[in-house]
């Protein structure tokens, strides 16, 4: 089973975010982390199909033409000036899906993710899913964990106010 967390954590899930819990859940021992150290497009590739079902946009390559690029900036006459792309995006639910593997802790991906959300016009929830053990050749490395540390105290701190109305994060 995957581990999740929402937060923030004085506020119960959304339902559309607890199916999305249910979609990781569904083909979890196919990409389990601890078994699998298959990349994130991987990843994406076994939900994609019941997330499109959901109403998501699911980049299906990395051709541009594949790319779901979510709106930040427009410019003169409402033309778009600026975009993030995401791995998947419901303009209906307000919601983006991030799937990360190997940078997702390392590089602190999740902070690029979260940051990029918080700049996504039409979004209010974001959903980012990391690895629960990133192992190498020289260590290990509990990704859930470290990034759950992190939201923690981002929320616990009070300093930061964030513009997305709920963050949930998926340890696969």
């Amino acid at each position: 089973m995957i581990n999740w967390q929402y937060f923030p954590k004085s506020n119960q899930i959304p339902e559309h975010l607890q199916t999305c819990t249910e979609i990781f859940n569904k083909y979890h021992e196919k990409f389990d982390s601890s078994t699998y150290t298959y990349n994130s497009d991987e990843v994406l590739k076994f939900l994609s199909i019941d997330f499109l079902k959901e109403g998501y946009r699911v980049e299906v390559s990395k051709k541009k033409v594949d790319k779901i690029n979510v709106p930040v900036l427009f410019g003169l006459n409402g033309k778009l000036e600026k975009s993030f792309a995401a791995d998947a995006y419901n303009p209906e639910l307000k919601t983006v899906l991030e799937v990360e593997a190997g940078r997702g802790v390392a590089n602190y991906q999740f902070l690029k993710d979260l940051f990029q959300a918080c700049l996504m016009h039409n979004v209010d929830y974001l959903v980012i899913a990391v690895r629960k053990v990133y192992t190498t050749v020289s260590s290990t490395s509990k990704d859930f964990e470290k990034v759950l540390n992190f939201f923690n105290a981002l929320y616990a701190s009070g300093r930061l106010t964030l513009p997305l109305k709920g963050i949930l994060i998926i340890g696969y």
